[in-house]
């Protein structure tokens, strides 16, 4: 099992985000040190809460200061842009980082953004849709492109204006052949989404939003996908985030981890129900769609949410969630506010040299059984 790191990110609205900008860089640099195999940044306009507003631009400042993590968008939000700028910036940032890049991709769910760019009235999902199938027409033709799909808002051509004796009508095409690996985010239980990655060969990767008794739903999909275009769905393409906090100490763990009013995972609990319930996606929260809001108390959704412990106990929840689960490919670290820098950095450590060489060697000796869908 590979371990991957995933941030929002999401700060305090008090604190600068000159300071949360470098706090969020830190901690990427520092998974490549520890051998976090990738790590994916998200974006939002008009969060203020939320200080990464380009995750390609956030990104582009780590490829110098990074080894081999390889760089996700968390995601690139489709309907925010037009799907040139996307193929084109996308694809130059795939050859400044040799590679080591993975298009992580969404329609954009925050409604105040939408606002903000005018199109709050439109359809962002069919938007996305339309989106990508223009990206992957971009890096799959050559010029003129003539991408004209029936019932898509975005045509592209250079047929009037090109002249390719001095290079002109061309667009980027990645480093990677044919094309990064596209993955996507996946927060609602039984996503009709996923069921397209899977047709798609796009890879799922599973929020550290939803409870994890709807985790199975994502991959019966995905797998479900895979067999509409004669595919064997492969549990290493299987994503699944989650919000972990490791210490030395159990009573430490419990009190940063959940328990302290000043902790960063209950901020970031507390936040998140809220723009969950605002945004009528409550249903992630609940065991069983019919329970009532009330039910969805912060307390419940931290021990619902967050695995906290020493080495051990988070070795412990990592199988659980395996079982509950079945097989997947990487369990993604969630990354948080540095409210005490010491122990979050010690956490990344714990959960790189000591949770994840405990995880994979009990996967090993109880021999790996690849999910059945």
């Amino acid at each position: 099992m590979r371990l991957g790191y995933f941030t929002m990110p999401l700060h305090p609205q008090e604190r600068s985000c000159t300071d949360t900008l470098q706090e969020d860089r830190e901690a990427i640099i520092l998974a490549d040190k520890l051998g976090f195999y990738d790590a994916f940044v998200g974006e939002h306009l008009t969060e203020k809460t939320e200080n990464v507003t380009n995750s390609l631009l956030f990104l582009a400042t780590l490829i110098s200061d990074t080894r081999t993590i390889k760089l996700g968008t968390g995601t690139s939000n489709l309907s925010q842009q037009h799907p040139v700028l996307f193929a084109s910036h996308a694809a130059m940032f795939d050859h400044l980082a040799k590679g080591r890049f993975i298009f992580g991709v969404s329609a954009g769910a925050l409604r105040c953004d939408a606002e903000a760019l005018g199109n709050i009235d439109q359809d962002r999902n069919k938007m996305f849709a339309e989106c990508i199938d223009v990206i992957l027409a971009i890096w799959e033709r050559e010029s003129p492109y003539d991408i004209d799909f029936p019932d898509n808002r975005y045509k592209v051509t250079v047929k009037n204006t090109r002249d390719l004796a001095i290079g002109r009508g061309h667009l980027y095409k990645p480093y990677q052949q044919p094309r990064p690996e596209i993955v996507g985010t996946v927060v609602a239980p039984f996503s009709k989404g996923v069921t397209l990655m899977g047709q798609r060969d796009f890879h799922p990767l599973s929020a550290n939003f939803l409870f994890s008794k709807w985790l199975p739903s994502h991959w019966a999909n995905y797998s479900e996908g895979k067999r509409k275009v004669g595919q064997t769905p492969d549990p290493a393409d299987w994503r699944i985030a989650r919000t972990i906090f490791v210490a030395d100490d159990d009573k430490v763990a419990k009190r940063y981890g959940r328990d302290d009013i000043n902790s960063p995972y209950r901020f970031y609990w507390k936040m998140l129900t809220y723009k969950m319930i605002a945004g009528k996606r409550q249903v992630i929260f609940k065991n069983d769609p019919s329970e009532p809001d009330s039910a969805i108390t912060e307390d419940r959704v931290l021990d619902n949410l967050v695995m906290h412990g020493s080495v051990n106990s988070v070795v412990d929840q990592i199988l659980k969630l395996r079982d509950e689960a079945g097989d997947f490919g990487e369990i993604v670290y969630a990354g948080m506010d540095w409210v005490d820098p010491k122990l979050a950095k010690r956490s990344m450590e714990l959960m790189a040299t000591e949770v994840m060489p405990r995880v994979n060697k009990a996967i090993t000796q109880g021999g790996i059984t690849a999910k059945v869908a």
